[in-house]
C-alpha cells in the first residue's frame, strides 16, 4: 500500500464521521424547534426521541466506521512486505473473493513466495482483463465460488467480459487454487470454468489445479507444496501444522541396486494408533525429522539441555524432540540465548507428500520413494528421513490426505495408466483396486532409466500381465539405447490404439514427473485426440493427473 492510499482511507473515514456528526446535530436542532409542540402528548416522548436520535447518530457513525475499516482491510489484503522493488517478471496473484477467504489465502500466497525471494504482485481478478493476464506471463489464481457455481461479485464483470469467448493466452503459465464446498452441486464451479477457459485459450498450467473443500487444510498444504516447487524453496514452512498420527517404519527395501541415478526404495508403514483407511489415489503427508545424532551434535555445540521439557498442546515434549522436527538455527547465532528465545525462534520442518502404493487390505501403507540429493551432496529433507535417517522400527509422523481428484472411476470403463519413476506408486494402487473390483481392461505405460535396474515391482507387473489383469503394457527406458525413449513417445507410437480406447470411454490417469513427462503426455493427447476433446475428458473427470 502506498502512503497516498493510506492517507486516502484516513481522510475518507474522518470526512464521513464529520458528516454523520453534522447530520446528528442538525437533527437535534430540528427536534428542539418542535419539542414544545409534542410535550403535551406524552411527557416521555422528548426523552424517547432524544434517545432515538442519539442511537441513530451512533449507528450511522458505526456503519461508516465499519465500512471504512472494511475498505481498509480490503486494501490491506493487497499489501506486500516492503522489502524492495518488484521485478518486471513478478508472478501475478489474481484473486476473486466473496467473503474474504480467497483474499486471505492470496495474501498468504504472496507472503510465502515473497519470503522465498520471488517477486509477486497482487490484484483483484475483477480489475484485470485478457491483455493484463497475457502481459503478466505467470499468474496464480486464488478464486472462490458463490451460489451455484457463480463467480464472486467482484469477478462477475471479468466472467462476463472474458469467459464467454475463447481468448488468446498462448505463453501464459498459471496455477489455480479453487475454493468451494461439496455440499453444493457445482463444487468449485467458477474455478473449474476459469480453468477450462484458460486451457481453451492456450494457457498452460504450471501444475494441476488445487481444489479446496470448505477450507480443507490438507488441500491448502498441497498448494503450499506447489508454491515451494514454483519458488525453488523446498523449505517453505507450513501455514499450519498438520494433525499427524503415529506410524512405524516396518520395512525398507532398495528397488534399484546399481541404478545410475537416485536410489529408490519400497517402504511399508503400519499405524501405531488408528486404522488403515484410505482409497487408491490418496496421498500421505510426512513430517520429516533430523537424525538423532545431528540433534545431539547441535546441542553439544550450543550447550542447551535437550532433556528440558516444553509445553505442546495438553502435553509436554523435550527440547531435543522439538529440535528434531524444526529447522536448526546456526549454532553461533544462539550461543547466548535463553531457552525461551530459542524455542520461540524455531520454525517447523515442512511436510512432504507421497502417493500411496497399496490398499488397506494389504495390512500396510506402501510408498515408493527416491532418495534425493542436493547440490552439496546432502540428502533431501523428506526422502533422506524416510530412506536413510529413520531406522527401521522408527516412529513416523504421518497423515493420510484424501485425493478425490485421483480416485478411480466408479464404473468398469477401460483405464489407461501412464507414469514414470516413482509415479508408479499411485498407478500401482489404482491397478490393485481395479483388480479387486474385477476390472481387467487396463493399459499401463511406464518409463524409467534402465530396464535392468529401474523396473520397479517387475515380478508383480509381469504376473498381472500374464494373469490378464493388465491388457496391454508399454515400457520406455531412456538409458538402454543410444537414442533416449520416453513414455510419451510410446504413447505417440500407439496413437491409433489410444483413440480406440478413448472411443470406448477409457479414463486416462497420469502420475509422475511434472517436468518433462506430464506436459509431454498432455501434448501427445492433444495431438492425437484434439485439444477440445482433451478438455472434454478433463471436464468429465476422465483425464486425471497426480504429478509433482
Amino acid at each position: 500500500m502506498t502512503a497516498g492510499t493510506g492517507i486516502s482511507i484516513e481522510r475518507t473515514t474522518f470526512g464521513n464521521v464529520l458528516l454523520m456528526l453534522a447530520l446528528a446535530a442538525v437533527a437535534g436542532w430540528l427536534f428542539t424547534l418542535h419539542v414544545g409542540a409534542m410535550q403535551w402528548r406524552n411527557p416521555g416522548t422528548t426523552r424517547w426521541l432524544i434517545a432515538s436520535l442519539s442511537v441513530s447518530a451512533w449507528l450511522g457513525f458505526t456503519v461508516v466506521l465499519r465500512g471504512s475499516r472494511a475498505k481498509a482491510a480490503h486494501t490491506r489484503t493487497m499489501v506486500l512486505p516492503s522489502s524492495g522493488a518488484i521485478a518486471g517478471d513478478a508472478i501475478l496473484i489474481a484473486y476473486a473473493s466473496q467473503t474474504g477467504l480467497a483474499a486471505q489465502w492470496a495474501q498468504q500466497t504472496a507472503q510465502s513466495l515473497h519470503a522465498a525471494g520471488t517477486s509477486v504482485r497482487l490484484a483483484e481478478l475483477g480489475a484485470l482483463d485478457e491483455a493484463a493476464l497475457r502481459e503478466a506471463g505467470r499468474v496464480l489464481f486464488v478464486v472462490s465460488t458463490t451460489g451455484e457455481g457463480d463467480a464472486p461479485d467482484s469477478a462477475a464483470a471479468f466472467a462476463q467480459r472474458c469467459l464467454r469467448r475463447v481468448g488468446a493466452l498462448e505463453g501464459l503459465r498459471y496455477g489455480l487454487l479453487a475454493l468451494g464446498d461439496r455440499d453444493y452441486e457445482d463444487f468449485c464451479g467458477f474455478g473449474r470454468r476459469l480453468h477450462h477457459w484458460l486451457a481453451q485459450s492456450g494457457a498452460r498450467p504450471l501444475f494441476d489445479p488445487v481444489e479446496v473443500d470448505n477450507g480443507d487444510d490438507g488441500a491448502l498444504r498441497h498448494w503450499q507444496h506447489r508454491l515451494g516447487w514454483l519458488s525453488g524453496a523446498s523449505e517453505l514452512p507450513d501455514w499450519q501444522r498438520p494433525p499427524y498420527q503415529r506410524w512405524q517404519l516396518a520395512e525398507r527395501r532398495l528397488l534399484n541396486p546399481g541404478g545410475v541415478v537416485g536410489a529408490c526404495f519400497h517402504l511399508a508403514l503400519r499405524p501405531l494408533d488408528g486404522e488403515l483407511d484410505w482409497q487408491a489415489g490418496d496421498l500421505v503427508e510426512i513430517e520429516p525429522r533430523h537424525a538423532a545424532a545431528d540433534v545431539e551434535h547441535w546441542l553439544s555445540v550450543t550447550g542447551f539441555d535437550g532433556s528440558a521439557l516444553l509445553a505442546v498442546g495438553d502435553g509436554r515434549e523435550s527440547l531435543a524432540a522439538r529440535l528434531s522436527r524444526s529447522h536448526l538455527p546456526p549454532s553461533n547465532d544462539v550461543l547466548s540465548w535463553p531457552v525461551e528465545r530459542l524455542v520461540d525462534s524455531l520454525r517447523p520442518l515442512p511436510h512432504r507428500e507421497y502417493s500411496i502404493a497399496s490398499l488397506p487390505s494389504e495390512g500396510a501403507l506402501h510408498l515408493l520413494v527416491r532418495r534425493m540429493r542436493r547440490d552439496d551432496g546432502t540428502t533431501g529433507l523428506g526422502s533422506g528421513w524416510l530412506t536413510q535417517r529413520a531406522p527401521e522400527g522408527a516412529e513416523i509422523a504421518l497423515r493420510i490426505r484424501p485425493n478425490a481428484a485421483f480416485h478411480m472411476p466408479a464404473d468398469d470403463v477401460p483405464m489407461i495408466l501412464i507414469g514414470n519413476g516413482t509415479g508408479l506408486a499411485g498407478l500401482r494402487a489404482l491397478l490393485k483396486a481395479r483388480m479387486a473390483a474385477g476390472h481387467r481392461r487396463n493399459w499401463l505405460l511406464f518409463g524409467e532409466r534402465q530396464s535392468a535396474h529401474d523396473f520397479f515391482h517387475r515380478e508383480e507387473i509381469d504376473r498381472w500381465l500374464s494373469e490378464g489383469h493388465i491388457e496391454r503394457l508399454d515400457l520406455a527406458w531412456s538409458r538402454d539405447a543410444a537414442s533416449r525413449v520416453y513414455v510419451q513417445q510410446r504413447l505417440a507410437e500407439s496413437a491409433d490404439v489410444l483413440r480406440q480406447w478413448v472411443d470406448q470411454e477409457a479414463a486416462i490417469y497420469v502420475c509422475g514427473s511434472l517436468a518433462g513427462m506430464a506436459p509431454g503426455v498432455d501434448a501427445v493427447l492433444r495431438e492425437a485426440l484434439g485439444a477440445e476433446r482433451v478438455e472434454q475428458l478433463r471436464m468429465r473427470g476422465r483425464y486425471r493427473r497426480d504429478v509433482y
